[in-house]
């Protein structure tokens, strides 16, 4: 087997770090080592962002841009861009990126799968990019569009697989229902699905479930190959992997932020609580002018929930929504995440603030089809609503997370 010469770099740092920490290799750490060897002599595509990356922090485009033994070709913009210069929800321009000089095909405009012109002169593409576990985080969408193009045109796919940071065994959340596929919920999977993204492109790809973005076309199975990691197993957390944390998006800049999103970014959605995004800790806090803090800590640990924990928090929102606004509320904390009910947490909270503030009921809702297509149905919008009460949807809830996890086990790559 042939290492480059990144490989042997990498190769000789974990030799000098092994014995401090646990050394998790992801896909392009993988790929190196091996000396680019699914590469070579092909003409190569690559869709990142800046969380592509090896242990030594250097791009997944100038490792394989430098790499004698690749050929790259074309970058692929998803949500944010390649170099992560554009804000959540703007959209993504092609054009050239400026260190390389190569061309960039936008996945986040006027198109969401790349078409025949953006492909030609591609033998393979390359995705790798980290991702949060979480549904309607829409880099999983783009990496399934990507798979349906890619099958069409008779292209390969090479996954670089990368540690989900809630680790691999929480499966929490319904399956999408009919009529409310979409870009943030392209897929028949619930909504913290408990998968690697290469193990979660392999179950989409030969479950049939990648069916586009309306979830009404036909499935089109590609060519799939994985580069798996090395040392990750299940239970890890991102914390765990002794691996750099580097933000995929503006909001999720810390390990904390990827860990807490699936509990407060719905909640978010609702528009009436603030959940920290425009402020320090994004996604980990429950929040408003109105809220009395000592209040709401009372209530949300009289209900005992396992797993979590609560403290007061006091602060102004620095940009966005309520920005320059002192906001009053609660920190959220996970004592065992295993055990916590993560993406019920806010619903919890939503429960808590409905019944010691009444006045301030979040129906009627101004973005119900935002919400529905969020939560994969109406279901919960409709009965929750009813009377804000955790009890009205949490057996709908979590009605398929042990079939998902029985089907989940036929593609796990790790322990």
């Amino acid at each position: 087997m042939r290492i480059s010469k990144n490989g042997l770099i990498l190769f000789v740092t974990l030799l000098l770090g092994q014995m401090l920490h646990a050394q998790v290799l992801t896909g392009i750490d993988v790929l190196q080592l091996n000396g680019f060897e699914e590469l070579r002599g092909k003409r190569v595509g690559l869709v990142t962002n800046p969380s592509g990356v090896d242990r030594n922090l250097r791009s997944t485009i100038d490792i394989l841009f430098e790499a004698p033994e690749v050929n790259l070709v074309a970058l692929y913009g998803p949500e944010h861009g390649v170099r992560g210069d554009v804000y959540a929800g703007d959209k993504v321009e092609g054009g050239k990126d400026p260190k390389t000089g190569l061309p960039v095909f936008s996945l986040y405009g006027s198109t969401r799968e790349p078409s025949p012109e953006m492909l030609k002169g591609v033998d393979i593409m390359v995705y790798d990019i980290q991702d949060v576990g979480v549904r309607c985080y829409t880099f999983i969408s783009t990496l399934g569009l990507v798979m349906r193009a890619c099958g069409k045109a008779g292209i390969e796919v090479l996954v670089l697989d990368r540690p989900n940071p809630l680790g691999g065994n929480k499966v929490e959340g319904p399956l999408v229902e009919e009529g409310f596929y979409s870009f943030v919920s392209q897929f028949h999977i619930p909504f913290v699905y408990g998968l690697t993204v290469g193990e979660l492109a392999a179950l989409i790809n030969e479950e049939g479930l990648n069916k586009g973005q309306k979830g009404d076309q036909e499935h089109i199975k590609c060519n799939l190959n994985v580069i798996a990691m090395r040392g990750w197993h299940r239970w890890m957390q991102f914390r765990d992997t002794g691996l750099p944390w580097i933000l995929p998006s503006p909001n999720i800049p810390s390990m904390e932020s990827a860990l807490c999103y699936a509990s407060s970014g719905i909640c978010g959605e609702y528009g009436h609580i603030h959940v920290g995004v425009g402020y320090t800790i994004p996604f980990q806090t429950f929040a408003m002018d109105w809220i009395d803090a000592d209040a709401l800590k009372a209530r949300l640990d009289s209900y005992n929930l396992p797993g979590v924990a609560f403290r007061t928090i006091h602060y102004k929102p620095i940009a966005g929504y309520f920005n320059g606004t002192l906001v009053h509320g609660v920190q959220f904390f996970f004592t065992d995440f295993e055990k916590a009910p993560v993406s019920l947490l806010q619903f919890y909270v939503m429960q808590a603030v409905q019944e010691l503030w009444p006045a301030h009921n979040p129906y009627p809702l101004k973005k119900t089809r935002m919400l529905d297509i969020v939560c994969g149905t109406d279901y919960v919008r409709v009965n929750f609503g009813k009377r804000l009460k955790v009890a009205d949807i949490a057996a709908y809830w979590n009605k398929d997370a042990d079939a998902f996890k029985a089907l989940s086990r036929n593609y796990y790559l790790y322990d």
